[in-house]
């Protein structure tokens, strides 16, 4: 009996319909990894794309698409665009670390050494020429439990009480924060009496007076400020501020400054009050383009002048 020869098997791709191509065009499984892992290496920047098949020519002409220049959002690599945020987040971070070192420094200034730095700093201030001559303000109102340097002196000295000294009164503009999206407004009192407690338990102005009027708001007022007390975290010797992250004070120096320009008028001073333990060496304060610097610096030690806005006013 004759034995049948056993076939011998090779292993062959099986073809596969290819349903982009014509109906005549195959292609085989090995074709199809080739083309997928092209694919993946193209999508995640290890090729560069591949350069588009020229358009068929059995279309009609008007059916050719009209083609537009490409917007400048468009021509911005991926990669610059990474870079910018991982350096945004870099300063974030530094910032953050800084506030925790700050705050810890602040904790640890004894109540005795606060009120002394506080009297020192509120004195100097009361007996310059610069806050003597100046007509409007706007001041903050501090916060024992943030641990600001107490403005408390300086607001009464802005607000006399006594009959006969209203000649002495200036116009003092202190904030309202509006909502979370750095919304902030400065506000016109005549009395400590006008502050209420916030949800915060910090003290702002009420958005009307005891007549039910709408306070004035200062970027509503017909005349200039002529200086800013600041608070802040940290300052240094070059101008730099690190605020508490809000962004609620450079986001309304920045409109101040813009309507100063705007109406001609002259720039207000912007005077930090700091403790000793805020005031950092040069080049530790991380800054970004929205962080406004200060004009001026006053310590314990006394007026630090910065600017040379601050050098001529100041001295």
């Amino acid at each position: 009996m004759r034995r049948r020869r056993r076939r011998r098997h090779t292993h062959r791709w099986p073809r596969v319909r290819d349903e982009t191509r014509r109906p005549c065009q195959w292609r085989t499984r090995g074709e199809m990894i080739k083309n997928a892992v092209a694919y993946l290496m193209v999508r995640f920047h290890l090729l560069p794309p591949p350069r588009a098949a020229p358009a068929s020519t059995y279309r009609r002409r008007h059916h050719h698409a009209l083609r537009l220049p490409r917007p400048a959002s468009a021509l911005v690599r991926p990669a610059a665009a990474s870079m910018s945020t991982t350096a945004e987040q870099a300063v974030a971070d530094q910032k953050r670390a800084l506030r925790i070192e700050v705050r810890r420094a602040l904790k640890a200034l004894s109540p005795d050494q606060r009120a002394s730095e506080d009297l020192a700093i509120q004195t100097t201030i009361l007996n310059s020429f610069w806050f003597k001559a100046s007509k409007r303000l706007c001041a903050y109102i501090s916060c024992y439990q943030l641990r600001e340097v107490d403005t408390s002196k300086i607001l009464a000295e802005c607000l006399p009480s006594n009959p006969g000294q209203e000649e002495l009164a200036k116009d003092l503009y202190v904030p309202r924060v509006e909502d979370k999206n750095r919304n902030m407004r400065m506000l016109k009192i005549t009395t400590m009496d006008d502050l209420v407690k916030n949800s915060m338990n910090i003290l702002e102005p009420s958005p009307v007076d005891a007549s039910g009027n709408d306070r004035e708001d200062v970027l509503s007022a017909s005349s200039p400020v002529d200086l800013f007390l600041l608070p802040g975290q940290a300052f240094d010797r070059t101008g730099r501020r690190l605020g508490r992250g809000g962004g609620y004070y450079d986001t309304f120096l920045l409109k101040y400054q813009e309507l100063a320009k705007e109406k001609g008028w002259n720039q207000p001073l912007l005077v930090a009050l700091s403790y000793s333990v805020q005031i950092m060496e040069e080049g530790l304060i991380p800054v970004n383009s929205t962080d406004v610097p200060i004009d001026a610096l006053v310590s314990s030690s006394g007026v630090i002048p910065i600017s040379p806005a601050a050098l001529e006013r100041m001295q």
